[in-house]
This record gives C-alpha cells, sequence and structure tokens, in this order.
C-alpha cells in the first residue's frame, strides 16, 4: 500500500549543507524534496539547517511561520542558552542536532511534523522544561502572568464560571469587586476575541488551562 510523499523544503546556510541534506532525502520514498524555490509553497514541512540560531535564522523561521502553510523542522548545530524556547517561540515543531542527523532521523522527524507532532531528543526536551520553569518562577510569578494568554487571576476566573458560580459569588470568592469580574471577563472575551462567558469556558478547557 503506498503512501504519499511529503514535500519538503530544506533551507540551509551555505550550498553544500543544501545539497548535502537535499540528497540524504532524495532516495527515500517518504518524502518528496522540493529543490525549486517555486515550488516551496507546496511544501508541508520546511527543513531549516544552521550551525546556531542566531538572528539570520530567527528571521528565517518567523517568515515560514508567518506563511502558515508549512511546519517546520530545526537542524542545528549548537544548542545555545535560550535557543530552544526561541525555537518553539518561531513556530519549530521538531529539533535535532546536526551531529545526530542521520537520513533516518530526519526523515522520522519530517513525518512526525507533518502528522503535526513534535519532535525534541530527551535531553534536549529536559533543557527546555527548566527553562520553562525558570521563566514561570522568574519573570511571570512575580507580575501573576502564566505562559498562556491569561493571566493567573483571569484563570480562576474563568475556573469559577466553569463551575457554575455567578458574578457576586466569583467576586465573594475571590475578594474582589463584581465590576473587577466584568472587567475580567471583558479584558479576556476582548483579548482572545471570544463570543461570551461559555466560548471563554471552552478556550481554556481546551487549551488544558483549567
Amino acid at each position: 500500500m503506498s503512501t504519499e510523499r511529503v514535500p519538503v523544503a530544506v533551507y540551509a546556510e551555505d550550498p553544500i549543507s543544501q545539497a548535502g541534506v537535499a540528497f540524504q532525502l532524495s532516495s527515500r520514498s517518504e518524502v518528496e524534496v522540493l529543490r525549486n524555490p517555486e515550488d516551496a509553497s507546496r511544501a508541508a514541512v520546511s527543513l531549516v539547517v544552521v550551525d546556531r540560531l542566531d538572528d539570520g535564522a530567527t528571521r528565517l523561521l518567523r517568515r515560514l511561520r508567518q506563511s502558515g502553510t508549512t511546519r517546520t523542522g530545526l537542524v542545528v548545530g549548537q544548542v545555545e542558552q535560550n535557543a530552544l524556547s526561541l525555537a518553539i517561540e518561531c513556530g519549530v515543531a521538531g529539533v535535532l542536532r546536526r551531529i545526530d542527523a542521520t537520513q533516518d532521523r530526519l526523515v522520522d522527524m519530517i513525518t512526525a511534523a507533518s502528522r503535526g507532532e513534535g519532535v525534541l531528543p530527551g535531553d534536549l526536551l529536559g533543557k527546555l522544561l527548566e527553562q520553562m520553569g525558570q521563566l514561570q518562577r522568574k519573570v511571570l510569578d512575580p507580575r501573576g502572568l502564566t505562559m498562556s494568554a491569561l493571566t493567573a487571576r483571569e484563570i480562576d476566573v474563568l475556573q469559577l464560571i466553569s463551575e457554575g458560580f455567578d458574578t457576586g459569588e466569583i467576586a465573594a470568592k475571590l475578594c474582589y469587586s463584581e465590576r473587577t469580574v466584568k472587567n475580567v471577563l471583558y479584558e479576556v472575551t476582548n483579548r482572545l476575541q471570544l463570543r461570551n462567558r461559555a466560548h471563554a469556558v471552552a478556550y481554556v478547557m481546551r487549551h488544558g488551562l483549567i
């Protein structure tokens, strides 16, 4: 039974890396390497190959993210401080070190990304979680913020709404005025372009925030 090939556009810092990665992938039946720049819009996955995540690489990743038509895999030589969190911020779905970039691992990352899955080596996942924990403790917690688009106060209010409490009851439980609770709900629905309270509760439940 034949499987549809994943169209892949390869972006590298130099012609040798570009040709080498394209050659590695060209013999695999799982992927279709798009060699002409005009075909890049067909790519289901964009594979970016760089030594380090510098300004140029970051601009490329952000441009690919803004296109909205492709998922991005990153093959990187040096994983520097905060590089992982920056890569995730730029929409990267998978990260692989250059030293580990065998043909099989490249194909595994590409096919996983095409299915909407994330790929990250175990030690890099641990490093990313550590960075996220430091960000939460040192930057967000002191400001009452979370890593979502919501503040801790907004999540508290929506949690109580999901449990069936009305505005007055929420105000009493959280020691706010009713006007404050209404303002919190207005800010959330406006900022996230939600229709009403029910839509706001559905949003936070869908994103695992309550």
